[in-house]
């Protein structure tokens, strides 16, 4: 592994794990704090808003032991590396913060049917005031370094934060509502809080699962991979990037590039080898395949043909990309790939665009590649 590389692995690593025992820290502390006024003033609002603040402290402890372990190197068993066990942990986090909503919620309701007068004084209003602060910088803090290192546990986790300061701040108003009218919101405050929980849990439950079962790159690092291969001028462009996520940040692919027909063998191994160190190194993206389209540099007749081919597929709409076309003269081969719009039906296209070329060049057999809209 190139060591900028290796080095930008390790202080994303470093910087979760410095991140993240900074909000268990905070949250250690609101819990101690709100647990402490919920018992001495009674209020179920803030007992719960004091559970929440233990689950996040308990999300962050997983996502250190998760950060910690996808970070551990290859070997015979796991040849890929173990990033994907950061998805895992994210999953047990949404089991966690599931399962606090829903008790929350239980609670919340037991106390609606049954309830029991809360007392505040000044100093709990104070203590109140104090975590909603708290929670406000410790969520932007918390959200600008997740988008620093790219880490979307933390920019989940800082936007959660965010969200538990609006929670304290209702708390808050609920207690001044009670001290100034002797109205009691408490419960009515945690039903609130154990839905936006259990909501919260299962929107990552559902953002984990995305992950695992994989999502279309981003658009912006798949066209930055791809000008990083334009970048040589031996290659003419570059098609059907797939990248396979091995964790956050950690992506195994394979690609297609168009080069002129008039490259040798050794010259397209020496490209190949190029292309490959020169992606990992500027992406730290590993292609594990390159392959190869030859087009047609020597001969104006060809040419002609793949602009006639070109514009057959673009009359079209379901064909949203023609590449990788070549004509071979000596077998009367025509050949291209097209990429086709997710839901219509491929053999019709297909079948379509064979005739209309089959009228314009009798006696070619027409060979048509369906790729899937992957990189588009």
């Amino acid at each position: 592994m190139d060591s900028s590389i290796k080095s930008q692995q390790e202080t994303r690593e470093q910087a979760v794990v410095r991140v993240s025992a900074i909000g268990i820290a905070a949250n250690v502390a609101l819990v101690a704090f709100k647990m402490f006024v919920g018992a001495v003033t009674g209020s179920i609002a803030v007992i719960l808003d004091a559970v929440n603040n233990l689950t996040d402290a308990l999300s962050s402890v997983v996502t250190i032991v998760g950060a910690k372990l996808a970070a551990k190197a290859p070997d015979k068993k796991h040849p890929l590396g173990y990033g994907r066990i950061e998805y895992v942990s994210a999953m047990i986090v949404a089991a966690i913060v599931l399962y606090a909503g829903i008790t929350s919620l239980v609670e919340s309701v037991k106390g609606i049917i049954w309830p029991e007068p809360a007392s505040y004084d000044t100093v709990s209003l104070v203590i109140i005031a104090a975590a909603v602060v708290v929670k406000l910088v410790l969520g932007r803090y918390v959200k600008a370094q997740g988008e620093k290192h790219k880490s979307g546990a933390l920019v989940a986790s800082g936007a959660d934060a965010l969200f538990d300061a609006v929670l304290s701040a209702s708390v808050l108003a609920a207690a001044i509502v009670f001290m100034l009218t002797g109205l009691s919101l408490e419960s009515y405050i945690g039903v609130v809080i154990s839905v936006v929980i259990v909501k919260s849990g299962v929107e990552m439950l559902l953002e984990t699962l995305d992950e695992i079962l994989g999502h279309r790159v981003d658009s912006e690092l798949v066209e930055q991979v791809k000008e990083t291969l334009r970048s040589d001028d031996a290659v003419i462009d570059a098609y059907d990037l797939v990248l396979h996520s091995y964790g956050p940040e950690k992506y195994i692919g394979s690609v297609h590039i168009e080069i002129p027909d008039t490259m040798t063998i050794p010259e397209l191994d020496a490209l190949e080898r190029k292309l490959a160190g020169l992606v990992f190194q500027e992406h730290g993206v590993a292609l594990g395949g390159i392959g190869i389209y030859s087009v047609n540099t020597r001969d104006s007749e060809a040419m002609g043909v793949r602009k006639r081919v070109y514009d057959c597929t673009a009359s079209h709409p379901e064909v949203l990309q023609t590449h990788g076309f070549y004509l071979d003269k000596q077998a009367r081969q025509i050949r291209f790939d097209v990429i086709l719009e997710f839901g219509c039906d491929t053999a019709e296209v297909v079948s379509a665009i064979k005739g209309e070329l089959g009228e314009l060049y009798p006696g070619h057999d027409v060979y048509v590649q369906v790729d899937s809209d992957i990189d588009l």
